[in-house]
């Protein structure tokens, strides 16, 4: 049984994919090809956002929006201490302090009631990481930021597709950062991401400051970096976008079939979703008392499981000297959740082989 089946995915859009990069190795524009401008013209009308700004990896998105509002050394970002080392790292890259701030227990998303207490005269940006597949409390986050002078970053790597109040993902902030990192919901075949932006200013910005900095060739008039997409991830991601609403409804079945499956089974918590948003389920992650002792009796009924994530950021090496605080509700989740295997080309009666695994192991 595979975890993500990206094979499964490749048999149903082979002849496209397929002829979409025999297109690129023809023309040989294999950096911000024609692709790449297509792709990002088909990403803002997706989301609706005025711009996007494709990119070579998520974590790069993360760089660039902090990069764009000159957030750099003796600011601080408030975000979650739960979620992929990426968030807080690049905070950390240009020169930032990342301000952690607990989670809701049961979105797993930061718990806005918090931020407020968190902000000082050196916050600059709320940094909220839609964990799971579904979106923060944007309200709330909006308020704040709005009553304070904050901007907003929003990390949107495990949320490309879902809605928060109507309003796509990547689109409910100053600016929006995905990922599209194979296992992704909408993912290519290596490295790549993408920035959404309303504004003119912090689009053009990025698009010069991920190809090193230039505004005409060899002119350079910001610190940039390379951060510019392959052409061949592009067109990989066009001809999954062209099936992209059809695996979210696919996705939202096999929710359903979990759901149905687990549900009558006592100290399994299953995932929440907050009534004003969907959650395109970029992981199903249950949570449980002796989550290690299950996943290994899954292993061997050759089931395979993740753990999103096992050790909050400010607890990794590299934050926890100076990160004393303890944070109660991540601390928690990194002890008790466990990652389903979970596609869009998942069987019914693989989800209850692996319910029916749960509930004798339990």
């Amino acid at each position: 049984m595979q975890f993500i089946d990206l094979k499964a995915q490749y048999r149903h859009i082979q002849a496209d994919v397929d002829s979409r990069m025999k297109q690129v190795l023809a023309h040989g524009q294999f950096l911000m090809g024609p692709e790449v401008t297509e792709l990002e013209s088909r990403l803002a009308k997706y989301t609706g956002a005025k711009h996007c700004v494709a990119l070579s990896s998520g974590t790069d998105a993360l760089m660039m929006a902090l990069m764009a509002q000159d957030i750099g050394e003796g600011d601080e970002v408030i975000t979650s201490p739960f979620s992929f080392i990426a968030t807080a790292s690049m905070i950390k890259m240009v020169g930032a302090t990342p301000v952690f701030v607990d989670i809701d227990p049961k979105t797993y998303n930061i718990n806005p009631a918090l931020i407020t207490d968190a902000i000082t005269p050196k916050t600059k940006a709320i940094l909220p990481v839609n964990l799971y597949g579904q979106c923060a409390d944007y309200d709330q986050i909006r308020a704040i930021a709005q009553a304070h002078g904050l901007s907003i970053i929003e990390d949107a790597a495990q949320s490309f597709g879902a809605t928060y109040r109507g309003k796509q993902s990547c689109t409910l902030g100053t600016i929006g950062c995905t990922s599209f990192f194979p296992s992704k919901p909408l993912g290519c075949y290596g490295d790549g991401g993408a920035c959404f932006t309303d504004d003119d200013a912090l689009a053009l910005k990025m698009s010069q400051i991920r190809n090193h900095g230039q505004d005409r060739r060899y002119h350079h008039i910001y610190l940039g970096v390379n951060a510019r997409m392959d052409t061949l991830q592009a067109a990989v991601l066009l001809a999954k976008l062209d099936i992209f609403n059809d695996e979210l409804q696919h996705r939202a079945q096999v929710a359903t079939w979990y759901k149905e499956a687990l549900s009558h089974i006592p100290d399994v918590t299953l995932p929440y979703v907050d009534s004003n948003g969907t959650s395109v389920f970029a992981q199903y992650t249950i949570s449980l008392d002796n989550r290690d002792g299950l996943a290994e009796k899954l292993a061997a009924q050759q089931i395979p499981t993740a753990v999103h994530y096992p050790l909050p950021i400010n607890q990794q090496p590299i934050f926890s000297e100076k990160s004393k605080t303890i944070f109660v509700h991540s601390d928690e989740a990194a002890k008790r959740v466990l990652s389903l295997p979970f596609h869009p080309y998942l069987e019914k009666d693989s989800v209850q082989k692996i319910a029916d695994a749960i509930a004798a192991a339990l």
